[in-house]
């Protein structure tokens, strides 16, 4: 980002925290191992091997569940905190820690568990002992989640769990999933649901690959044919499950507020664009390239300062019921509009296509991968229609 832009973010931050980013900075660039960075910052995804190496590095020094307060095992960062620690991390080019355990299901334990629950999951999840998916989408019930038919039957200590979910992120890689299930048929759906944690081990479920429109293997199918599940993996009280779902949605939709992905896909968008020639000039030079360029600055920029005004608020016990339907909105856009000027930025050189997502001694970019694979960010967690029917009704009642 520009000179101005970076001096007007840091008028907006205390000395102690510019004084906390310092220390952030300087221990992500002395513990971060340079090959997991230098894939990042390449354009390829991380790996769960990837992930584990980071969490354990995190870990040793107290902030694996850096969103975490003390009473849990966290550092009690602030939200601002929160904010700098996921920027300096994202634009190094360290892999986003697993959301679906510390983001996720982590807050609903800590909320609606009880104390074996706690003592048991939470450790786990901070150690990433435990690889966490989530078992919420369906054939048919994906924005109408409320429709899922996922079954579970209490058959004496446990429960028999029948059913389908879909688009299920990193299952291959997991060892755990939270799930929605139906345990009853009540006149109001949302009443019947109940909130279950089960062991991809288990006998009886199956995990079959989705292929995505990038060439890569991300998201699965979860089948469930007579699966046991013992009834204490059941968090709160059966039934319940939909006020419990609303709860995660709230953490999953703010975990779009971090702009630290954004600004560094940016600045690999400016290498792109400054290493490409066209015309006999590079493309950062074309003034149409740039003033689509500048007005993306623009807006990552505001985007970033009402991600911290709303930080600001919570920081001051001013929760704003706008902060999740908003960021997500503005932060799943975002992210698709840098990556369609990366594709055009490299024009005809984006279609290199590595569907193994291995690296090669050819310049590849992941550009066309990247573009696909984004299509995503604005239809997962809620779609943006959705996000915007909540937006209007906090706005209007």
């Amino acid at each position: 980002m520009s000179q101005f832009a970076s001096d007007g973010m840091r008028a907006l931050f205390t000395a102690e925290e510019m004084s906390f980013r310092q220390e952030v900075r300087a221990f992500v660039a002395a513990n971060l191992p340079s090959e997991i960075a230098s894939k990042l910052m390449g354009g390829l995804h991380p790996g769960r091997a990837d992930v584990e190496t980071w969490t354990r590095i995190l870990h040793e020094r107290g902030w694996a569940a850096y969103s975490w307060p003390e009473e849990h095992g966290g550092p009690g960062f602030s939200p601002v905190e929160r904010y700098i620690f996921e920027d300096e991390c994202a634009r190094a080019g360290a892999p986003e820690l697993v959301p679906f355990g510390l983001k996720m299901v982590a807050p609903v334990i800590m909320k609606y568990g009880d104390d074996r629950q706690t003592a048991h999951y939470l450790p786990r999840i901070a150690r990433l002992d435990d690889f966490w998916c989530q078992g919420y989408s369906e054939p048919g019930s994906g924005s109408d989640l409320a429709s899922l038919k996922t079954r579970a039957v209490l058959e004496g200590d446990r429960y028999i769990v029948d059913g389908q979910k879909v688009w299920t992120t990193s299952a291959h890689e997991a060892d755990w999933i939270f799930c929605l299930v139906r345990t009853s048929k009540e006149d109001k759906r949302q009443n019947g649901i109940t909130f279950l944690l089960i062991d991809l081990r288990s006998q009886g479920i199956t995990i079959r690959p989705i292929i995505t429109l990038d060439g890569k293997h991300e998201i699965n199918e979860v089948w469930f044919e007579g699966v046991e599940v013992p009834v204490e993996n059941r968090v709160g009280e059966e039934g319940k499950g939909w006020t419990y779902a609303k709860y995660l949605l709230e953490h999953e939709r703010l975990n779009f507020g971090g702009m630290g992905f954004c600004k560094r896909e940016l600045a690999r968008l400016k290498a792109m664009a400054a290493e490409t020639m066209r015309g006999g000039r590079p493309v950062l030079d074309d003034p149409g390239f740039k003033l689509r360029l500048e007005a993306l600055e623009a807006e990552l920029l505001a985007v970033d300062m009402t991600n911290l005004r709303f930080l600001r608020e919570v920081a001051a016990g001013r929760e704003n019921a706008l902060q999740a339907p908003v960021l997500k909105i503005i932060s799943s856009e975002i992210q698709q509009t840098i990556s369609e000027l990366q594709t055009r930025a490299l024009g005809s050189r984006a279609l290199a296509f590595n569907p193994r997502g291995t690296a090669s001694n050819k310049p590849h970019h992941y550009a066309a991968e990247n573009y696909c694979n984004m299509r995503k960010t604005t239809i997962y967690a809620g779609s943006n229609e959705i996000q915007r029917n909540i937006a209007a009704k906090g706005i209007l009642g």
